[in-house]
């Protein structure tokens, strides 16, 4: 397939391109990047991103803000107006598939130990699963379950096969260990949204080429981990995903 990465220079961004080596992948960055070929532009301007994805098969929509302490003008125009623009670039061109990057942010709210601290986890967190109703932690966990919406109403209304993966806490091993030295909370919040980069990869190459059982798909994409509240049963039935990291085994 033709696959087009937007956010691919991102941490996200560099895993799905190896990820997805295997099909014709357009990075589409926010800025030049030398060793990146593939369209700069900004994801609010709709003409500039429904140019990009002429030709395309499938789109991988990682850009947007990061931050869960964004305030709501840093999450609004990129992360609610930029999905817009992005499903309707999607539906432009006739993409049959769109990946959405969501986050455990969308859910946190379940399970956080300081609501003013989205990366914070209480000890005694319940299980969440995809079809739990979305409990935002932030402004930021507002604007991917926006997103999650538009994604779902594209679906239904236009037939863009579309696929909400809620990605945990992309990190490798060292950076984990670096996580256990703080606040408890904080160190338990890590282990239970670590995401190893191969099990990223594994995520993502799994969410553009799995057949979907409906239109949509919401989905978690954790490690194993031993300390996870995130369900995978319906990423591994759905998508086919198969994590093999667990952050316990590393920091044992």
């Amino acid at each position: 397939m033709n696959v087009a990465i937007t956010g691919a220079a991102g941490n996200v961004g560099r895993q799905a391109l190896l990820a997805l080596c295997g099909h014709d992948v357009t990075p589409i960055t926010h800025r030049e990047h030398e060793e990146l070929e593939g369209p700069t532009l900004d994801v609010t301007d709709a003409e500039a991103f429904a140019d990009s994805l002429d030709g395309q098969d499938a789109l991988v929509h990682l850009a947007g803000n990061p931050s869960p302490d964004a305030d709501w003008e840093g999450v609004f125009g990129t992360n609610i107006g930029g999905t817009y623009n992005a499903y309707e670039a999607a539906r432009r061109n006739d993409l049959d598939r769109v990946v959405f990057a969501s986050s455990n942010h969308a859910v946190q709210m379940y399970n956080v130990d300081d609501p003013a601290d989205p990366e914070s986890l209480r000890e005694d967190a319940r299980a969440v699963r995809p079809d739990d109703p979305t409990r935002p932690d932030s402004y930021y966990g507002v604007s991917k379950v926006a997103a999650e919406a538009l994604g779902e109403f594209y679906a239904d209304r236009h037939g863009i096969e579309v696929v909400n993966l809620r990605i945990g806490w992309l990190m490798d091993e060292d950076q984990l260990r670096e996580t256990q030295d703080g606040d408890p909370s904080r160190a338990r919040f890590a282990r239970a949204m670590w995401l190893s980069p191969r099990d990223c990869r594994e995520a993502v190459e799994s969410a553009v080429d799995a057949d979907l059982p409906g239109p949509s798909v919401t989905a978690h994409a954790v490690s194993r981990n031993d300390d996870r509240y995130l369900s995978l049963t319906e990423t591994t039935r759905k998508l086919d995903y198969r994590p093999r990291d667990n952050s316990a085994e590393v920091l044992e």
